[in-house]
């Protein structure tokens, strides 16, 4: 148990200006407060340092041993699986395609973690609309960025898409990067979805409903 406490407490890169800005607020805002005896002044301290536990909390980044096993699909993200099931004729894929979509909450680990194994093929950013994330047709419109990663056999893409809050997404792949399975990869702030697109003929193992864990949980397989 202090083992998994420990490691909700690694914080995130992305999440360091945030914390440490609203800690220094909280600091001057408490000193002023307690040296002129304004309650104003209090309350703005009381409120960074609320601020700064949140973010805290949001940009956690615990530790990931991914499992070891061939073909295997990670899920990308934390979250609560949406969506499974086919989609159509994906143009990246060049062929009709099925979708595993995952929705993260305020309260979700939001770092993206690669799924399969191979080479970045293409990284195209998309502006769009910032539905919430839950919906559908957020896959569709909002605003993401898709990875595509070919891997030995085939072609898989994982898409970071915005929600209603999330208004920064964060990738730091290239064309040509290599990947690994569990590979940090990105980070959404704040609330955000993330799908991942696959060939008809992979396996899929998890369903709508289901509670996944990013670079841990196995959501299929490549045949």
């Amino acid at each position: 148990m202090f083992e998994n406490m420990k490691s909700k407490l690694t914080l995130a890169p992305e999440g360091g200006p945030f914390v440490v800005s609203s800690l220094v607020a909280a600091v001057i805002s408490g000193f002023i407060g307690m040296a002129t005896h304004q309650t104003s002044f209090q309350i703005v301290a009381l409120i960074c340092t609320l601020f700064a536990v949140f973010c805290f909390h949001f940009f956690r980044d615990p530790l990931r041993i991914p499992p070891i096993g061939d073909n295997i699909i990670l899920s990308p993200a934390d979250g609560k699986v949406v969506f499974v099931g086919e989609i159509g004729h994906d143009p990246d894929l060049k062929a009709p395609v099925q979708q595993i979509s995952i929705f993260l909450s305020l309260f979700n680990v939001h770092v993206n973690r690669i799924p399969v194994e191979g080479t970045v093929k293409s990284v195209n950013c998309r502006k769009g609309r910032f539905l919430a994330a839950f919906k559908e047709e957020a896959s569709k419109v909002n605003e993401q960025t898709a990875v595509l990663i070919q891997t030995k056999d085939h072609l898989v893409k994982v898409k970071q898409i915005a929600g209603i809050l999330a208004r920064r997404i964060l990738c730091y792949l290239q064309n040509g990067d290599a990947v690994s399975l569990g590979d940090r990869f990105g980070f959404i702030r704040f609330g955000s979805r993330t799908d991942v697109v696959l060939p008809l003929e992979a396996s899929i193992s998890v369903s709508v409903g289901q509670t996944v864990i990013g670079g841990e949980t196995i959501i299929g397989e490549l045949k």
